[in-house]
């Protein structure tokens, strides 16, 4: 999406130099180099270099050039949670990929955001900042300029996302625990994660029993890393895996997709530096695990 922004400048800077303080990455400054009508000061148009002085006004113009290809515009269901000018929060239910593939072309939340931003007079960009795998439910944060993703990406590499995932599981676990256990590729797949201590990336998990349930129980986790399916191997690795998971527990007696879900998200606002927060309801089949 194309976005404005505006600031009054307290000392003297190149316009550059300026902006790659604020967080404007390179692709971004080399965007607007070459860029039309991207820089005003004091409402007359600009170079990069220009110097800016105490008391100017700086414009600065993003323009997206190209829309992301092969995204086809689809009218399917959508739960905005938030949304403004520079980012939107959707609770993605299952079934439902991130982006399109091979094997899923127009089912995906990219197909869905396309249609809904088709009435914008501006390019539509998918920047999905944090991906849910397709039978993961839940909050996901899509960036609308490259401004907001480039600093949204600085902040989940800083660890200022806090996400906090619900999950039924197998059996009944110890009330509290944290698990410590490197995550590595299975040797022989593109997909398959297991805990390897020799070849694994570090990888750590916190979580609590939220509710005992006859055969299985309900909990909360906190990640400290971000690792493939991290939450599923160390589940499985633990000895209580998510149900319906097709990869690491493909039982679909109780539950037809895999047990997992984004409840909660907080993170500061990429342009404003507010603390955002965003909490959603558990889903009705993680739920029903309970009673089985």
């Amino acid at each position: 999406m194309n976005r404005t922004f505006e600031y009054q400048i307290n000392e003297e800077n190149t316009i550059r130099d300026f902006l790659k303080k604020k967080g404007y990455s390179k692709p971004i400054l080399t965007s607007i180099k070459y860029s039309d009508c991207s820089l005003f000061v004091n409402e007359k148009p600009a170079m990069l270099f220009h110097t800016l002085k105490p008391n100017d006004t700086l414009r600065v113009n993003i323009k997206e050039a190209f829309p992301s290809e092969h995204i086809l515009p689809v009218n399917l269901p959508l739960s905005i949670v938030f949304e403004d000018e520079d980012l939107i929060v959707v609770n993605k239910p299952a079934n439902m990929p991130i982006h399109p593939s091979i094997k899923n072309y127009d089912n995906t939340l990219a197909n869905a955001l396309a249609y809904y931003y088709a009435k914008e007079d501006s390019p539509f960009v998918f920047r999905c900042m944090n991906r849910l795998d397709k039978d993961t439910t839940g909050l996901t944060v899509i960036a609308k300029n490259p401004f907001s993703a480039a600093i949204l990406s600085r902040s989940m590499k800083n660890r200022e996302f806090i996400r906090i995932y619900y999950a039924g599981v197998k059996g009944h676990p110890l009330k509290v625990g944290t698990i410590q256990a490197p995550i590595a590729r299975e040797s022989d797949s593109i997909i398959t994660r297991k805990v390897d201590y020799e070849n694994g990336q570090p990888a750590i998990t916190h979580y609590e029993v939220i509710t005992y349930g006859v055969n299985y129980s309900l909990i909360k986790l906190k990640l400290e890393t971000g690792r493939t399916h991290q939450i599923r191997v160390h589940m499985k690795h633990l000895g209580h895996p998510l149900p319906g998971d097709f990869i690491y527990c493909p039982d679909f007696t109780d539950i037809k997709r895999q047990a997992l879900h984004a409840k909660s998200l907080s993170f500061p606002h990429p342009i404003t530096g507010k603390q955002l927060y965003f909490d959603t309801d558990i889903p009705a089949d993680i739920m029903h695990l309970l009673e089985c």
